[in-house]
């Protein structure tokens, strides 16, 4: 008999869940009409291109935007005329950020011939006494390596020519090599660039200095120098590098992130918010990391006004700040709005690139899921109606880790790494037909979810 009843509200709860799942679906299938017109007008009407023009002047007028920048400066001032001119409501957040500068950098091989190699300086990196560093090269393949031939190291430049596995995996030798080596005595280090593929390119980026260590200079080099150099200790030949870095660490400086809104009409303290990056490194034109994602995040707002949308929840597109110094914008923001953790329905970040979109990642609870599958089928348009877990993006994860529902864009990023940090991130990486594609996805998410009676379940 217990069993009986047991089975029965067993029953009762599966026959109600999917009742539940069958109106969410009618629900969002009523937004294929909507849907259809966002896709038409990125795609195919008056608004296309548009994302690629609008990245394109601001690239090619302001340039990489490092974090402490004038340009930087420039960059914000802007996009807040520009969304302004558009219509939108546009506001900025003060927030302090690192002000890490370059200087002159160059390294060159004394021994056993003359030659110049090509560097750049990793972020927060500290600089050369004014005449260099000129010293004997150890090079190793890993840290196990390094660790095995410690008593080779003391006083040496360490050259890493770790192979490239992955970003999420190979990362690590940039971020931690300097503190690394240093451990071990070393008075440098020389690193790999990150990345599958190079002509000659090395890629910067921030590192990290373990706290208790001595702080020695770092850069990258490029996988054809570090291969030389790998090939040269092999035969067993004295390598000598001579290595001259001005790079200095000044105190942090006022900014902001820069934000945009289209108030909702039922619900407006309730958010759906759509992001990028508003800064990059001092290389390029930061117009893929993450130009691109800045771009389409306020392209998102420009197509849902011209459409004389405006959904129950605020639409909010933050262009966030010092990105590349480890999200440091983005944590002021979290930190100053979490007290209204609740009212964040989906958060959104685009920092893989705007190339060809694949999916749209997702990380939240099973219930939201099941929505969020409904959600992309509007997408069919564009062939892009697949949903897979695990959302990501530097800006975004503590509001994931708190349990606000996130989402990020995927896309065809194969080429991604080749340009990422460096000279060749610019305008003739991006593809217009792309960016319009990756509009018309983020601006159909963002506004159904933020158009749904019922936001996404925690």
């Amino acid at each position: 008999m217990k069993l009986g009843l047991i089975e029965a509200y067993f029953n009762l709860d599966l026959y109600l869940y999917g009742g539940i799942i069958s109106n969410i679906a009618a629900e969002v299938a009523g937004y294929t009409g909507v849907a259809k017109q966002i896709i038409d007008l990125a795609v195919f009407g008056v608004a296309q291109n548009r994302s690629y023009r609008r990245l394109a002047d601001f690239t090619d007028t302001v340039g990489n935007r490092v974090s402490g920048s004038h340009n930087l400066d420039r960059a914000i001032k802007y996009m807040y005329s520009a969304m302004t001119k558009d219509g939108l409501d546009v506001h900025l957040e003060p927030v302090k950020i690192p002000h890490w500068v370059r200087g002159k950098e160059s390294a060159e091989m004394i021994v056993p011939r003359a030659k110049n190699l090509a560097i750049l300086g990793l972020g927060s990196s500290v600089g050369t006494p004014p005449d260099g560093i000129q010293a004997e090269v150890l090079v190793v393949k890993s840290f196990e390596e390094l660790k095995q031939r410690a008593s080779d190291a003391e006083g040496k430049i360490v050259v890493f020519n770790q192979p490239f596995v992955s970003y999420g995996e190979t990362v690590a030798y940039r971020e931690y090599g300097a503190s690394e080596a240093a451990k071990v005595g070393a008075v440098a280090t020389l690193i790999r660039s990150i990345t599958p593929l190079s002509i000659n390119s090395p890629h910067t980026g921030w590192q990290d200095y373990q706290e208790g260590v001595k702080q020695i200079p770092t850069a990258c080099i490029t996988i054809e120098d570090a291969e030389l150099m790998w090939r040269i200790a092999q035969r067993g030949q004295k390598i000598v590098v001579k290595l001259t870095m001005g790079a200095r660490t000044l105190p942090d400086v006022d900014s902001f992130n820069t934000v945009a809104e289209i108030k909702g009409w039922q619900h407006p303290e309730q958010v759906v918010l759509l992001s990028g990056h508003l800064d990059s490194w001092d290389v390029g034109q930061g117009a893929m990391d993450d130009g691109g994602g800045a771009m389409i995040s306020w392209e998102a707002l420009s197509l849902i006004k011209d459409l004389g949308l405006r959904p129950r929840r605020t639409l909010r597109t933050v262009l966030w700040t010092a990105e590349e110094q480890g999200g440091i914008g983005a944590q002021q923001y979290y930190n100053f709005h979490k007290g209204n953790l609740s009212n964040f329905d989906l958060i959104m970040e685009s920092d893989m690139g705007t190339f060809t979109p694949v999916a749209l990642q997702f990380s939240g609870s099973d219930a939201a899921k099941k929505i969020m599958e409904e959600v992309v089928k509007l997408l069919a348009p564009i062939n892009t109606t697949k949903l897979e877990g695990g959302a990501e993006g530097t800006d975004i994860a503590l509001w994931m880790k708190a349990g606000v529902p996130g989402a990020s864009l995927h896309v065809e990023n194969s080429r991604y790494f080749w340009f990422h940090h460096t000279e060749g991130d610019t305008m003739t990486v991006q593809d217009p037909g792309d960016m319009n594609l990756c509009s018309a996805l983020w601006a159909v998410v963002a506004y159904v979810v933020a158009d749904l009676e019922d936001m996404l379940p925690r």
